[in-house]
């Protein structure tokens, strides 16, 4: 999908939230953007996005992030959006609608404009 998609941005996936977390630590560069789960291994996405919150280093990246989860109820994203996210979405079931969002989160947050990518 996102070949399809035909996005420069370099795509990262990673199995767990500690190790997207140190991922996040580690690296100089900045993602555009984070697109996680709720429901991840070893640290949920809303304990990832506290402790990105709380860390000094990352939070003043401004790094957008998103949750794209299989099912939402009004305590996830009451939970999500008390911890700054910037969108809660549902994954859909068919690849078209899929495509169709991920296409619409990635041109929001490339039209824009956060204190780290001033154009």
């Amino acid at each position: 999908m996102f070949k399809e998609l035909n996005f420069v941005n370099e795509i990262i996936f990673f199995e767990d939230g500690e190790l997207a977390l140190d991922y996040l630590i580690k690296e100089p560069e900045e993602p555009f953007i984070i697109i996680s789960d709720i429901n991840m291994p070893k640290l949920s996405g809303l304990a990832l996005k506290e402790k990105i919150q709380n860390n000094e280093d990352l939070r003043v990246k401004c790094i957008p992030y998103l949750f794209f989860t299989t099912s939402a109820n009004q305590k996830d994203v009451i939970d999500a959006y008390s911890k700054s996210v910037q969108g809660f979405f549902v994954k859909p079931n068919s690849f078209e609608k899929l495509k169709t969002i991920i296409k619409k989160m990635v041109e929001y947050w490339q039209e824009c404009e956060s204190p780290n990518f001033i154009k």
